[in-house]
């Protein structure tokens, strides 16, 4: 099995900040509302950087603010009015956007993506009694599919997914990622002594089909703005775009299964089944 050139910086990488990541998720409160605004702030600026959105500087301030309010919104309001302010956002970036007409419809989706790489994290860990449990699950299939597609797609070989957008993915990758992704999920839930890990495995394939799906979207968006990685903030992974693009989609699916399930309390509508 051949392993890539930049194995060794994504692992010391992950090695270095998946303990952090856990342990301001185990401690909760403002220090992992931090974490996870400064996250969005920085993916909204990789997305501008990425599209070549002008003003850059102004429409971080004007859509960064309004990430900021929606996620210190959430932790006293209802989603809607978080949601509210994510659209406004959406807007106002909108109408200061200035270039082509591609950058003026792009530049207001970078918004709505780092909002959703914020606010589904925050609504599933603040749900008391089982919020850490359902990011832990959350972390749990993504991290396991994407280390489980790296390694069967190179042990395995074989078609590729979509060779037009990502040439390096194939077809043994993406489902040995899925069931493990799937297995790691179960494995997650039965340490945390639900006993729905059987019948929550099929929530669990789909999170890590989702979380898959999030990683072909941004392959085709950076391959459509001619783009390598989203920055340089990660040695071996590029930006938290690069790294997070399957959490992004994987999340925003996870809660609104949750929500379809259970409206007033999400997490455990994803996990109890």
């Amino acid at each position: 099995m051949q392993i890539g050139a930049d194995f060794r910086p994504r692992l010391f990488s992950a090695l270095v900040l998946a303990p952090v990541v856990l342990a301001l998720c185990v401690w909760g409160g403002w220090p992992f509302v931090g974490l996870v605004v400064l996250s969005a702030v920085l993916i909204l600026w990789e997305w501008l950087t990425v599209i070549g959105a002008k003003p850059k500087r102004a429409l971080l301030i004007v859509g960064g603010l309004c990430l900021i309010g929606a996620a210190l919104m959430l932790t006293i309001r209802p989603l809607s009015a978080a949601s509210a302010l994510v659209i406004l956002g959406m807007v106002a970036v909108a109408l200061i956007a200035r270039g082509g007409r591609r950058l003026r419809v792009w530049s207001p989706f970078g918004v709505l993506y780092a909002a959703a790489a914020a606010l589904p994290a925050l609504m599933l860990r603040e749900e008391p009694g089982i919020g850490l449990l359902a990011l832990v699950w959350l972390f749990a299939v993504v991290w396991s599919t994407d280390i489980a597609a790296y390694f069967c797609g190179r042990l395995i070989g074989g078609p590729k997914l979509w060779p037009q957008i990502s040439p390096n993915k194939t077809w043994s990758g993406a489902i040995g990622g899925a069931v493990f992704g799937m297995l790691a999920g179960m494995l997650a839930l039965y340490l945390g002594g639900l006993s729905s890990a059987l019948l929550a495995a099929p929530a669990a394939f789909a999170v890590s089909a989702m979380s898959q799906a999030g990683d072909l979207f941004e392959s085709s968006m950076k391959r459509r703005f001619g783009v390598k990685d989203s920055s340089a903030l990660i040695p071996g992974h590029g930006g938290l775009m690069d790294r997070l693009d399957g959490f992004i989609t994987a999340g925003a699916f996870a809660l609104a299964l949750g929500l379809l399930r259970d409206p007033s309390a999400p997490a455990l509508g994803l996990l109890v089944w």
